[in-house]
């Protein structure tokens, strides 16, 4: 449905003006095209068009109204507005309304010529309006609208409660500010969105073209990926022996085998290094393995692996995981849980990428595994398993893959023609690959069946690959490639779905379909590189399901499945339409003279349709044709298509490509096609099925994207050019992005219940609504609070819009194929472009129409796959001015309407009945018009060098249609100023007069450099848009002259630099030339014929003086093998300049003589068009020859411009004097959240490898006291600091964090009420506890003695002062060609040396002030107070402290790395002191190396690895320029401590005292001071300082000083007026190392610093010891005395009773080096042990670190020790002894000396929830409390891997210095010194055989005595009874017989 409104005329306006109408219907504005000049009437006719989702109703407004236009900034691209108010004014308008789709004939603009009595909807009126001063009922009366129509009576119910009314109204409001806005508002309230939308360059007929030619995608890249395993935890399994495999791709690296635990610790590093594309990188899998007992003979049992691909490292922050926990599974066990975690840092670095080591916050949080997993943000840590279904059903339109003579041959021998390719289907995915059955010879395989994945769900893994394949008896190749990325199809939001796509059919690109032996575009078939051709479609789907792992019937292994599937109905894709491709060539330029003898012809593809050469591969077996059955009837018409047969509804033949041409010469390197008026055709049918809804959705965001990037381009160009009202112009893009999305969300619901739509289809939608929808509210949101100091941060929001848009619109489902047109020559395809389907797809929905759909598009064809890369691709094959269309056949009445009118249409000849609807072969244009092109082509600048001097000889060529015009040749220069005009006569452009007005062709103007012999070398390319002036217009302001502009160079895909010229083209009326303006002739009698550009376009110039400060040259390199001798500095700027004088001799001293010189030059008014200055070096040889060194352009001389210093600023303030608050501390420890550190009490830990340090726990640390003097060294001062800089970057990460989130929350608030607000608070409130936790945490912590710190820079010093370039610049100077590479990543090469000196700029004349200033040296100019450049001998002393993550450079993965410092000749190697095995050495260590500077002033600190045999290899290196820190003012000779003292750890060690320091800087900078005053102040300036005045020297007596005072000054430098800066304070500086064979990638970091003292002065004291401290001596002795509880192992061999041999072993250094045993409790019944024995363990702990320190050697093959360190773990085990087989395992524990659980006073308290919750309970540390006794857990995990308790043990533990070791020795077990009694064991532990008798009475008594006495008793009863009836009877007779 669509309204259409014809607006003609508008007439009877007031006044004489450019007018513009906007036309305003449901809140959507159009705008006319400007009416310039007119006075009563203005003549719009234009059509605008509203396509419109719901009915009309009766209340609509269709509103008009006519603006006042005026440009008021040149090209600003603003418009002020003025209201016009009432008057009477008629408008002359035409509507038309098209219902629904179908219900009324489509129209077409030609309909719309004035035909009063046709009434099919039209109506036809003019409206006199009475809007004369009273108020309209409707209140829109002082709004200048013209017309209120009601259009129809019907009021539809559902219209009632539009949703978009809000958007309506608030337009509304806007316009109406805009009314008022008559200049009198504050100009921000103005809203310049749509207006702007007008001035834009937006173009009907026209469509922009792509800049960046060449593709980046294939072109192989440096990565590096550094894996640190630092340790395993909780792995499953009794007693193993753990291994790490580290496995990328196919490389792997182990770490070496730790014994008998289930937490090891491993610390290794290891790293991987690659050279491949970007996407081939990001697919690789880095895959994390445990393997248990690996040793030469056996592999192992894979205990646990953890999957994730590079690309989801690279993409978190700083590219890296820091020391987060990998949760292992088990592939083969999917139901079981995990299997444990592995620590690990995991950073991949591309060529360029820095990586800042991040500080962690306490040690216990790293602790906490599950809050520190190692999964991107967002992802849930408990990850379920699921399968990953991906159906494959069938292809088409297979190429040949085998050739056709051994098809023959079979065909011969067989007699059956088959088809020539065997395909199958494989897919990768998460590191397993699954493929589909093969089908023999068929090009359209039938497959159905589905390939199963089983992985966590969400997967790390972001991308499936498909592949077609071919199979073949020797290798299988691929046929075409198709990545599915899982982000695109799920959304992991609260309303997301699970990845879900298809059935689709996905197209596959690559080489081109001619089969060849070797395909040299094999690469394109694997997905490498953009396709350059069609090669099949495949249907496929993928779905997910989540297992529920519990259920029973579940395959628990992750094998890939193979299963077969049922087939999907045809239409489950969709209907099958007829699509139809219109395609006219109207210009066929700047073909490559390489091809230019052939005839050439142009073909387009879609899909195999209109390819004729190696199109579509018939299959052999002709299935039964179904009605319309796709593919085969319409392959064999393309087939005979060239015969021109014709189709069943005799409808069309496509023709698909150019009848082939002759090109002809355009100038020496290109030819064009002579197409002149008669432009060729081509046309193809094609059937596709219909899911143009996809694309749609697809290309309204797109648009709405493109529009929105270039509006953040103005913006961005407004700030960057310094231009008014940024805010505005980001205002105006938000409300168009606001206004966009709402269109969205009205259009994208349609088509809902289409055939084919995917389950994937509706989610999207969805998603895209809900998006889109919040994305428009927020863009309503940010730009209320867009305000001029917050453009910046509103700009970088709004790019994250722009980020999310293109995710949005990228379609994983595709479904028409994309067009290829090739250039033909001779049947070989030469070169191609390729545009997306959606890019030229039609609908009658404006928004939904492509960018490039029925416009002229400029396309340029380039080489197909690595041809295409460097040079080759750069250049352009040919330019071709192109219209495509393409839509539904039955849609296609319009296809030619957006074509520029004035043709003809010729038809094909011989063709059948139906010739009127046959599109047309050719058309010929009756209308041309003659235009002149002006291209005034000003300059250049930072053009890439093409010569080995470094520089170029560039000219540019000018393409305008198909004429092209070359400026002069400028020899040797990287800036050409051409200053030339180039005319451009009688240029014949095709159509008419007024379109060609908006929308000309494109300029293309290419620069090369000229060179002797051979062919003109490309530099770079841009293209530009001409100012048009047609015939009867005048030349004038605004648009005439034009304005010179920049346009942007671009060589590739980088950028080469910027032309700033300006372009008119000027049509040719039948006055003929006479009536354009008029040229002037040329002026410069020496250039010749050349005309200079005019006046009115060159900038204004006025007169500066250029003033140069020449200090020295440095570094410079050989040219053609002489040394340079003799050089001399050429400087010149826009044809002035001036030569420093001549070095004579550049080895002794390489600085000039003559410090300043000047030049005048005029230079333009505008900084911004500045030409640069050029910086050149020549060496003077004999007899007067002068060979170039080397050349620097400076491109930006603003940061040169001199402004005279203001005198009002607060800096000069003259009145009184100033305090200065001083705190006791530097500001930065105001923060609440540190703590002052005492390294010394060596609380404060730092893990040195990683910078990382631990928070003690609370217990056991009151007993702390005032450390004592001796014991603090510089390591406790450097461990303090390292704290202190951890603490200040945690608080600003913290900061930010708040910051963002109130941001968020605000931005959520407001667009969602109140729900997300209480949501907001109560992560607020989470988020408060949390921090106040951590809060409280650091408050916990004992307030420690303060220790003098210095200041830790986690970057070089140069970043933090600016490179020292504070009056002294380093230029390079430059030589040789510039690299062809992305980004200029060959220019360090290309550097030949460094020019030192400075510029100064002014405009004349000056001010006097200046020069009358006291003590004005006029030699120097503005360089004043500037000190000499004679020759300075210094000491330089350097300090490196450590070197951290250095790159292995031995086979083992580590290094052996030592230190090598050169300066100029001198050089120090410490090959003596090479470090063993280690990539995080510490040095510690100083070097004193005697210079003379400037000759010897380029320090560099390497660090080697030491080899055995042959050379040692360069693991990285560092460069310093000490002269720029020597003479900087920032004072970096010597770093300013932060408090003075006389001795101690902290003594002062420059040779200056500060109160020389400071006299010495009051003079230099001629301030008055200092001056000291009583009570400990001290004035300097009129700054007032305070500080204590008395000092404690050694004997500790104190003496009256002043320099604390002189000391506070100096750290407060930066508050002194005019001369203040922040001096360089004590410090250590961290320098990345880098390997010139591995450009731009760190290669570790050194710590160091230097300190640089002059001969002249007093000599230094001794270096600061900073040697690595020593670790300590200590002995643990632990005492086992009893177990209990153990559980019981063994049957007894005669009574099968349960009893354990019981023996606890111990170790802490590690297992093979020091494990201890007890003797063996045999036969213990109960689990009783007794023991009585002592272990003694001594090691060397280095407080500091927490570490234990062991060396040995690491095999018996090694040639030294290597010392590790270890954390202080004491591991105590309990085994069951066995005489014959091995020992059983039957429990550990394993006790962090640093902090563990107290042990239990009682066995029966002892239980296994001292391990569990050891989180929550107190420990205790023995190197606090030295003597500890107590209950402990043995545990061990069972089958279903639950820990449980196997047994305690009594145990003492006692540490000891090794002193007191000596003093009072003990024995191991129970020996001598100090013996232990022996235990009281009982008797059975001895062997029953020995003493059967006692074992027996044990065993039997011990167990079964009751029984026994029982039995026993029964016996005596029985007994008795027995006796009883025995002797009864005899009894009973004495009794009756009376005896």
């Amino acid at each position: 449905m669509a309204l259409m409104v014809h607006l003609k005329t508008v007439a009877h306006l007031r006044g004489k003006g450019d007018k513009i109408a906007k036309v305003t219907f449901r809140g959507l504005p159009f705008y006319s095209r400007i009416a310039e000049n007119c006075e009563e009437v203005a003549h719009f006719n234009e059509t605008f068009r509203w396509p419109i989702a719901s009915k009309l109703d009766g209340n609509e407004m269709l509103e008009i109204q006519v603006y006042n236009y005026s440009k008021v900034f040149s090209n600003s691209k603003l418009i002020f507005i003025h209201s016009l108010f009432h008057f009477q004014t008629n408008v002359t308008i035409e509507i038309r309304y098209q219902p629904m789709d179908g219900m009324v004939g489509v129209w077409s603009d030609g309909d719309f010529l004035d035909v009063p009595d046709d009434r099919d909807g039209t109506f036809s009126f003019e409206t006199d309006s009475l809007l004369s001063g009273q108020s309209h009922v409707s209140g829109t009366a002082g709004k200048g609208v013209f017309s209120a129509m009601k259009l129809g009576k019907i009021k539809s119910s559902r219209d009632d409660h539009k949703k978009d009314e809000p958007a309506v109204l608030d337009m509304e409001d806007l316009d109406k500010k805009a009314m008022r806005l008559a200049g009198m508002l504050e100009p921000d309230t103005i809203s310049l969105a749509s207006v702007t939308a007008v001035t834009t360059d937006v173009s009907n007929k026209r469509s922009k073209p792509d800049i960046k030619m060449e593709p980046s995608s294939g072109r192989p890249v440096d990565y590096q990926i550094s894996i640190t395993v630092i340790e395993a935890r909780q792995l499953i399994g009794l007693n193993m022996d753990p291994v790490v495999c580290v496995e990328i791709g196919d490389d792997k690296k182990y770490t070496s085998m730790k014994e008998s635990t289930n937490c090891p610790y491993y610390n290794e590093y290891f790293v991987f290094d690659f050279h491949v594309p970007p996407h081939v990188m990001f697919d690789k899998i880095i895959k994390l393995s445990v393997i248990h007992s690996k040793n030469l003979l056996r592999s192992g049992t894979l205990v646990g692996t953890f999957k994730m691909d590079v690309g989801t490292v690279y993409f978190q922050p700083e590219h890296q995981f820091y020391h987060k926990w990998a949760i292992l599974s088990d592939p083969d066990d999917i139901t079981a849980g995990s299997k444990g975690y592995i620590k690990c840092d995991i950073a991949v670095v591309g060529k360029g990428d820095n990586i800042k080591t991040p500080h962690k916050a306490n040690e216990t949080d790293e602790d906490d595994i599950e809050g520190n997993l190692l999964l991107p943000e967002g992802i849930p840590a408990e990850r379920q398993w699921a399968r990953f279904y991906v159906k494959i059903f069938r292809a088409e339109g297979l190429p040949k893959m085998n050739t056709s003579i051994m098809a023959n041959v079979k065909k011969a021998f067989i007699g059956e023609n088959r088809d020539l390719v065997d395909p199958y289907v494989q897919v990768h995915f998460a590191g397993q690959k699954g493929k589909t059955s093969v089908q023999k010879s068929s090009y359209e395989p039938i497959w159905n069946e589905q390939i199963i994945f089983t992985e966590l769900f969400p997967p790390l893994c972001k991308r499936i690959k498909v592949q077609i394949r071919d199979s073949d008896k020797v290798n299988d190749v691929a046929i075409g490639t198709h990545f599915i990325d899982l982000r695109k199809i799920s959304n992991d939001g609260d309303k997301g779905f699970l990845p879900t796509m298809g059935p689709a059919w996905v197209n596959m690109y690559g080489s081109t379909r001619q089969y060849t032996l070797m395909d040299e575009h094999q690469d394109l078939n694997d997905g490498l590189g953009e396709g350059v051709s069609f090669r099949a479609r495949l249907l496929l789907s993928v779905a997910v399901e989540i297992l529920d792992t519990t259920s029973p019937e579940i395959i628990s292994s992750t094998e890939v499945q193979v299963e077969s599937v049922s087939n999907i109905s045809e239409s489950a894709t969709g209907k099958i339409e007829e699509f139809f491709v219109f395609g006219s060539f109207l210009e066929a330029t700047m073909i490559d003279r390489k091809i230019g003898d052939k005839p050439i012809s142009f073909e387009i593809t879609i899909g195999n349709y209109g390819n004729q050469i190696d199109g579509v591969s018939k299959p052999s077996s002709k299935k039964k044709k179904k009605d319309g059955e796709n593919e085969e009837e319409e392959s064999e018409l393309i087939q005979n298509s060239s015969e021109d047969e014709a189709d069943e509804d005799g409808d069309l033949v496509s023709v698909s490509s150019t009848p082939p041409m002759r090109p002809v010469i355009t100038d020496r390197n290109y030819f064009h096609l002579p197409y002149f008026e008669k432009k060729p055709c081509i046309y193809i049918k094609s059937w596709w099925q219909d899911q143009r809804r996809r694309l749609y959705n697809s290309n309204m965001m797109d648009k709405i994207a493109d529009k929105l990037e270039e509006g953040l381009n103005d913006v961005q160009e407004i700030i960057k050019t310094e231009k008014a009202f940024p805010e505005r112009r980001l205002r105006g893009v938000l409300e168009e992005l606001n206004v966009g999305c709402s269109r969205f969300v009205c259009l994208a619901n349609k088509d809902v219940n289409q055939a084919g739509r995917t389950k994937l289809d509706r989610e999207r939608l969805k998603s895209c609504m809900r998006e889109m929808d919040s994305m428009g509210q927020q863009a309503k949101q940010i730009r209320t609070q867009v305000k001029k100091n917050t453009v910046r941060d509103k700009l970088k929001l709004v790019q994250n819009f722009l980020q999310k848009l293109r995710f949005l619109a990228d379609e994983p489902q595709h479904s028409i194929p994309d067009v290829f047109i090739w250039m033909m020559n001779n049947n070989k395809r030469i070169a191609y472009a390729r545009i997306p389907s959606k890019d030229i797809l039609y609908s009658i929905v404006d928004e939904e129409t492509g960018k490039d759909c029925g416009k002229v598009k400029a396309v340029f064809l380039k080489l197909p796959g690595k041809k295409g890369f460097g040079p080759a691709g750069w250049t352009v094959q040919a330019k071709l001015e192109l219209y495509l269309w393409l839509g539904l056949n039955k849609q296609r009445k319009d296809f030619l309407c957006g074509l520029p009118n004035g043709f003809e249409e010729i038809k094909a000849t011989k063709t059948g009945p139906g010739l009127h609807s046959m599109p047309p072969v050719g058309l010929v244009y009756d209308m041309k018009q003659v235009f002149q092109l002006r291209a005034h082509m000003y300059q250049a600048r930072s053009l890439f060098a093409a010569d080995s001097s470094g520089l170029s000889d560039p000219f540019a060529r000018v393409f305008f249609s198909t004429h092209s015009q070359v400026t002069e040749v400028l020899s040797e220069t990287l800036c050409p100023t051409w200053d030339q005009l180039l005319v451009f006569d009688d240029v014949e452009l095709f159509g008419e007069a007024s379109e060609l007005r908006d929308d000309p062709p494109i300029i293309v103007v290419e620069i090369y450099d000229q060179d002797t012999v051979g062919k003109a070398e490309f530099i770079g390319r841009t293209f530009a848009k001409p100012t048009i002036k047609m015939c009867d217009e005048h030349y004038g302001p605004p648009r005439f002259p034009p304005q010179l502009e920049y346009f942007q160079i671009y060589r590739g895909n980088c950028t080469a630099g910027e032309l700033l010229a300006a372009f008119e083209l000027l049509q040719i009326g039948q006055g003929g030339r006479a009536d354009l303006p008029p040229l002037e002739g040329p002026t410069d009698s020496e250039r010749g014929p050349i005309l200079p550009v005019p006046l009115g376009i060159r900038p204004v110039l006025s007169r500066y003086r250029i003033e140069v400060l020449f200090w020295g040259l440095r570094d410079l390199k050989r040219i053609n093998l002489a040394q340079v001798d003799r050089p001399r500095v050429d400087i010149e700027c826009a044809g002035r300049g001036v030569q420093s004088a001549l070095i004579q001799n550049y080895k002794k001293n390489p600085n000039f003589s003559t410090l300043v010189k000047w030049f005048e030059v005029d230079l333009p008014e505008n900084e911004l068009l500045h030409p640069p200055l050029n910086i050149r070096v020549v060496d003077c040889r004999a007899f007067g020859r002068y060979i170039l060194v080397g050349s620097h352009a400076v491109s930006c001389l603003r940061r040169f411009i001199y402004s005279a210093p203001d005198k009002t600023s607060n800096n000069w303030a003259t009145a009184g004097d100033i305090v200065v608050n001083m705190d006791g501390d530097p500001p930065v420890r105001k923060m609440d959240t540190v703590v002052k550190l005492d390294a010394v009490s060596f609380s404060l830990k730092s893990d040195k490898d990683k910078k990382k340090k631990k928070k003690k726990k609370k217990g056991g640390m009151e007993e702390e006291d005032e450390p004592d003097e001796s014991v603090l060294d510089w390591w406790s001062k450097y461990f303090a600091s390292i704290e202190t800089l951890k603490e200040i970057l945690r608080a600003q990460e913290a900061a930010q964090a708040e910051a963002e989130e109130r941001e968020d929350i605000e931005i959520a608030a407001e667009t969602a009420g109140s729900k997300t607000k209480e949501r907001g608070k109560e992560k607020k409130n989470s988020k408060d506890k949390r921090k106040g936790q951590a809060a409280d945490g650091s408050e916990r912590r004992p307030v420690k003695a303060k220790v003098d710190e210095l200041v830790v820079y986690n970057k070089e010093l140069e970043s933090e002062y600016g490179n020292f370039e504070d009056w002294l610049h380093t230029f390079n100077l430059y030589r040789g060609k510039a690299g062809d590479d992305d980004e200029h990543a060959l220019d360090d090469d290309r550097i030949v040396g460094r020019f030192k000196g400075s510029l100064c700029i002014y405009k004349l004349p000056v001010s006097e002030e200046i020069t009358r200033e006291a003590g004005f040296d006029p030699n120097m100019g503005m360089f004043q107070s500037i000190p000499h450049n004679d020759p300075v001998k210094v000491l330089v002393r350097v300090y490196v402290v450590r070197a951290t993550e250095l790159h292995p450079a031995d086979i083992n993965g580590k290094a052996d790395p030592y230190v090598v410092i050169k300066l100029g000749k001198s050089e120090v190697k410490d090959k003596e002191n090479y470090i063993s095995k280690q990539l995080n050495p510490v040095f510690g260590k100083s070097f004193d190396i005697e210079a003379t500077f400037p000759m010897e002033s380029m320090l560099t600190v390497s660090v080697y690895d030491w080899d055995l045999v042959g050379t040692d290899d360069l693991i990285g290196e560092t460069k310093i320029d000490l002269e720029n820190r020597f003479y900087s003012k920032f004072r970096v000779t010597c770093g300013i401590s932060s408090s003075y003292s006389v001795h101690g750890y902290n003594s002062w060690r420059d040779p200056m005292k500060p109160s020389q320091i400071l006299a010495k800087l009051c003079k230099d900078g001629k301030i008055d001071g200092p001056h000291y005053g009583p009570g400990g102040k001290v004035k300097v300036a009129n700054r007032i300082f305070t500080a204590p005045t008395e000092i404690e020297d050694e004997n500790g007596l104190k003496k009256q000083t002043e320099e604390h005072l002189a000391l506070t000054v100096l750290n407060h430098w930066e508050e002194i007026p005019r001369v203040g800066c922040k001096l360089v304070p004590e410090h250590v500086e961290t320098r990345p190392l880098l390997n010139p064979d591995k450009p731009g990638i760190e290669q570790g970091r050194i710590e160091m610093w230097v300190d640089m003292f002059p001969m002249d002065m007093p000599a230094p004291g001794p270096a600061i010891d900073i040697s690595p401290r020593k670790p300590k001596s200590f002995e643990l002795r632990v005492i086992i005395w009893n177990t209990d509880d153990v559980i019981l192992e063994d049957d007894a061999f005669m009574t099968g009773e349960k009893m354990s041999d019981i023996y606890v072993r111990g170790w802490l250094k590690g297992q093979q080096e020091d494990k201890q045993d007890t003797d063996v409790h045999y036969h213990s019944l109960t689990g009783e042990g007794n023991f009585n024995w002592r272990f003694v363990f001594p090691f060397d702990y280095l407080m500091a670190e927490e570490k234990i320190v062991i060396s040995k050697k690491e095999s018996m093959f090694s040639w030294d020790e290597t010392e590790y360190k270890i954390p202080p773990r004491l591991t105590l085990q309990v085994w069951d002894a066995d005489h014959f087989s091995a020992d059983d395992f039957l429990g550990a524990i394993e006790l962090d000396l640093n902090r563990f659980p107290r042990g239990a006073k009682t066995a029966k308290q002892c239980t296994l929830g001292m391990i569990r919750n050891e989180q929550d309970l107190p420990t205790i540390s023995i190197f606090k409390q030295k003597r500890v006794k107590g209950w402990w857990p043995f545990v061990a995990r069972n089958e279903n891997d639950e820990m449980e308790l196997t047994g305690k043990v009594e145990a003492e533990l006692h540490l000891v210095t090794a002193e007191e070791a000596e003093k009072s020795p003990v024995g191991l077990g129970r020996n001598e010194p100090d013996p232990l009694e022996k235990p009281n064991r009982p008797d059975t532990s001895l062997m029953w055989f020995l003493s059967p008798l006692k074992s027996i009475r044990y065993f039997i008594w011990h167990n079964y005595r009751w029984l026994i006495l029982k039995v026993l008793g029964l016996i005596l009863l029985l007994l008795m009874l027995g006796l009883f009836l025995y002797s009864i009877p005899g009894y009973l007779v004495k009794k009756m017989l009376g005896a």
